[in-house]
């Protein structure tokens, strides 16, 4: 059969009301700081959604499907500005793409799939923001993605899906950051879907995504922030995925479910979090795969309550960490399955609460926390791995813990 001309294939469909607001030395005037102030409320559903059907590219597919209810970005840049944002949504967001191939996929194909009840984001490049950003989502949250290709080939293929409730970022760029963020979902929270394949020549790398709520603070170039965020949870949030091979030379498969998430990484001298999460809703994270044929295979599944990390590659972290998790307990599955192949891992770990923090001892670091952690929920992690013949080495990590934390100075890496 002669192979078509060289194509690839794309598709994107994005369902986005999206308020956008940059504040830079040329567009405010001299009497600074400037004012943003923005309040978004979403009663419909949201839906977007894709499928393409496939027989045969040579370069690759992608297929993009974006879903958020209430978007916003507010950034300064060479100015200082202060922010009042107020996000709500009550209407059910969906993202849903579907890909079928029925001959050969390519040599790198991508689905990536997003639904967000409310998304933010503040910045600052060179300059100050202060303020405060709320963010109250009461209705579902679904992201599918899913890759039918039974009889088909592929070069590399990659998979990500993300839901999440609530996300808001923060970003400094050799700037300063006194942020307040307030975020509540009551909904559930759902990243599911996965992948069949025949024949995977290159990396199969399939992943799944689910937060009630999500915090991201990333600071660079000497950057400073002092920020307070409250998240409460109480919807079921879960992420799923399940991929199934004829032969896959590397494989992976991740579920990653967090009710409520915080990340603040920073490079500068200071970064100062006070962080409460509050988790009453269940949680569950599943990863499985199967392939009858394997080079390296890996599954993976995470699944907790309440996460947070903070860290300064700066001179000092001051960290006051109040964790909750009850209700509904935190369950985590990942399973592994195949005839024969050569290396075989799979993990599973669960956590009610778990708390990370870290200083640069090279930049004479200093450390000040004060946590507190109750988990009064179940918390499960089971691990499965079964190949029938033979293997060269198979692997099985399962955790589970109530409350874990970590605090440690040490060099940033280069």
């Amino acid at each position: 059969m002669r192979r078509p001309a060289k194509t690839r294939l794309a598709g994107t469909l994005a369902a986005i009301p999206i308020c956008a607001i940059l504040l830079s030395e040329a567009a405010t005037s001299q009497t600074l700081p400037g004012q943003v102030l923005n309040n978004q409320i979403n009663l419909g559903d949201v839906f977007a959604e894709q499928s393409l059907n496939v027989q045969t590219v040579s370069d690759g597919i992608s297929a993009t499907t974006t879903a958020p209810a209430n978007s916003a970005f507010v950034s300064v840049q060479n100015a200082d500005a202060t922010m009042t944002s107020n996000q709500e949504n009550s209407g059910q967001v969906l993202a849903h793409g579907v890909v079928n191939v029925s001959a050969y996929g390519g040599t790198a194909s991508n689905i990536t799939t997003t639904a967000v009840g409310n998304a933010g984001t503040a910045a600052a490049v060179e300059g100050t923001l202060t303020g405060r950003a709320t963010q109250l989502n009461t209705a579902a949250v679904t992201a599918r993605s899913q890759l039918e290709g039974d009889g088909a080939a592929f070069g590399d293929l990659s998979i990500s899906t993300l839901a999440s409730g609530n996300t808001h970022g923060l970003t400094l760029i050799n700037g300063a950051m006194g942020a307040r963020v307030s975020q509540g979902n009551t909904a559930n929270t759902l990243a599911d879907g996965g992948a069949i394949a025949t024949y995977v020549s290159g990396t199969a790398a399939v992943a799944g995504t689910a937060t009630g709520n999500n915090i991201t603070l990333s600071g660079s170039q000497q950057s400073a922030a002092r920020v307070i965020t409250e998240q409460s949870s109480s919807g079921i949030t879960q992420a799923s995925k399940f991929t199934a091979y004829g032969n896959a030379y590397l494989s992976s498969t991740v579920a990653t479910a967090s009710a409520n998430n915080l990340s603040a990484t920073n490079e500068g001298p200071l970064l100062d979090v006070t962080s409460s999460q509050y988790n009453a809703g269940y949680v569950r994270a599943q990863a499985e795969a199967t392939s009858y044929e394997f080079g390296a295979a890996q599954v993976g599944a995470h699944g907790v309550g309440n996460s947070a990390l903070v860290g300064n590659t700066g001179q000092e972290v001051v960290l006051d960490n109040t964790q909750t998790n009850e209700g509904g307990g935190v369950e985590v599955i990942a399973s592994l399955g195949g005839d024969t192949g050569y290396d075989g891992v799979a993990s599973a770990t669960a956590m009610g609460n778990a708390v990370t923090g870290y200083a640069c001892s090279d930049c004479s670091g200093r450390m000040t926390v004060n946590n507190n952690q109750t988990n009064s929920a179940d918390i499960g992690a089971r691990t499965t791995v079964s190949v029938v013949h033979s293997g060269r080495s198979i692997v099985g990590v399962t955790t589970a813990t109530g409350n874990n934390a970590s605090f440690y100075v040490s060099s940033p890496t280069n």
